[in-house]
Parts: structure tokens; sequence; C-alpha cells
């Protein structure tokens, strides 16, 4: 009996130090997720929840129910002013209690037009293009670069036509973020943007490891474009994003693929589908 005892005891030890160390690993990755469009969640190694351009309700996303599902936000970074990268933002902050990362007029224009909690929006967390910004709650830190686009936000109601009232205000300027994860990769998240020189700077800071890259055209680069992004950027691996939500909408995968090849670069491509999930 003794014996059997023994044994048992070993077997719930051996169990246990098993466990302990497929928690550990699993606390060691960065896990993405797409909703589709722009929006992705970032689960850091220290267990920080990070959303970006949170258009969760993008008719994409084969889960409706992602926002009520979320227990944890720690931070939601917006790259511009546009309804489809605004998105849920304000909803999610009031249930999560996420701090608001943005270019510093977009951030006051989402308190006071779409009443974004003043304390989850300081200027702690609003910056602009070249400054690196702490997320301690993540274990993280991210560095705001260019993007060529817009960023007009549009109030919650658009006032009727010959109201003399803005159909859109203005709202800083429109960015990337370059998201420096301890003990996980460095990931670039290039926001609405067409190709332009300076994204050679990137590289010449920090090593990207992950790119993710809208391909979409009509509003941003397509894959022809993007594809000359990448050569520039020399990420590790790239995914293609804001493409395939609406018709205009026309990039798609393939077609990056094969815009790629012509740099040497179809390898570093990582194709996701909108509700899906994967481990750097």
């Amino acid at each position: 009996m003794a014996r059997i005892m023994r044994w048992a005891l070993r077997a719930t030890l051996l169990a246990v130090v098993l466990a302990s160390q497929s928690t550990r690993a699993a606390e060691g990755e960065t896990r993405i997720h797409w909703y589709g469009q722009s929006a992705w969640k970032i689960e850091t190694p220290s267990g920080g929840v990070i959303l970006i351009d949170p258009w969760l309700t993008v008719p994409t996303n084969p889960d409706k129910r992602s926002i009520t599902a979320l227990r944890r936000v720690d931070y939601i970074m917006v790259t511009h002013g546009h309804s489809d990268h605004v998105g849920d933002a304000v909803e999610i902050a009031k249930q999560t209690g996420a701090v608001l990362v943005a270019p510093y007029g977009l951030q006051l224009t989402m308190k006071s037009m779409l009443g974004y909690p003043e304390e989850q929006a300081t200027l702690a967390t609003g910056g602009n293009v070249g400054g690196t910004i702490e997320l301690p709650r993540a274990g993280a830190r991210v560095t705001i670069v260019n993007a060529v686009h817009g960023s007009e936000l549009t109030p919650p109601h658009i006032p009727d036509p010959g109201s003399g009232q803005p159909g859109s205000v203005a709202s800083g300027n429109p960015v990337g973020y370059v998201l420096h994860i301890d003990g996980g990769p460095t990931i670039y998240h290039t926001g609405d943007t067409d190709v332009f020189e300076d994204m050679k700077l990137i590289p010449m800071f920090q090593h990207i490891d992950l790119m993710l890259a809208c391909i979409g055209g009509h509003f941003t680069m397509d894959p022809a474009r993007a594809a000359l992004a990448v050569d520039w950027v020399e990420p590790t691996h790239v995914i293609p994003m804001h493409f395939g939500t609406f018709g205009l909408l026309a990039g798609t995968p393939d077609q990056f693929r094969a815009a790629l090849a012509k740099y040497n670069r179809a390898d570093r491509l990582v194709v996701m589908k909108p509700g899906e999930d994967r481990a750097f």
C-alpha cells in the first residue's frame, strides 16, 4: 500500500510539473487574433491584451459575440479616425476599462465627440509620430510611425444636409504602430496607408518580426504597392489585412503572393481568415 501511495504521489507531482511547464510555454507566446478589416487582438507573454483598430462588429467577423466575450483589454490602439478603425472602441473601453492609445488630436476628439472615458485617455498615451509610449500593463511599448492617409472622424449622428454642420471633423494625423513586446515579436501595423519611402526608416531602428499590411486598394495600397512596402520593411512575416470587407477593397492574398514573388518575398506571407488565431 505504501509503495502504491508513493507511486501515486510521484505521478501527481509529475503531472503538476508538466502542467506548470505547459502553462509557462503558453505564457511565453504572443497570440494574435484577426477579427477582419484592420481589427486585431494581441495577447502578450505577460498576459496583457491589446486591441488595434477594434471594429469587432465588422461584417466578415464570424463571431458576433466578440465584444461581450472580452474579459480583459488593457489598451486600445487606434490608427486614425475613420469609422472602420475607431470601430467599437468606446463600447469596449466602458466595458473593460481599456486605455486609449492614439494620436493626440484623435484622442481628444474621441473623448469630446464619442464619449471615450476621460480618465482612460490621458496625455500619457496620446502621442504622435516619432514618439514611443510605454504600455506597462501589457509588457510592451509602442512607437508611433507615419502613414499616408486621412483621419476624419464622423460624428455619431450625421447632420441633415444643409444644416451647416460639418459631416466630419479632422482628427489628428493618420499613423501606424510598431509594437515592441517584451519577450515576444515586434509587430508593425501599417494602419491605412500607401507605400511611402519613409517605410525604409523602420528597419533602421528595429527588425520587424510581423508586419500587418493593408492590401485592399482604392483607399490604401493595393497588393503590388504593399509588396514594395514589404521589400522595404523586410519583416520576417507579413499578414495581409483591410481587404475583402467591401467590394471596393478588391486586393486579394493571391495577388499579394504573386507581387511578393517578384521581390523573392513570397515565403514571408502568412494568410489568415477573420476569426483565426496565430501564435508567434
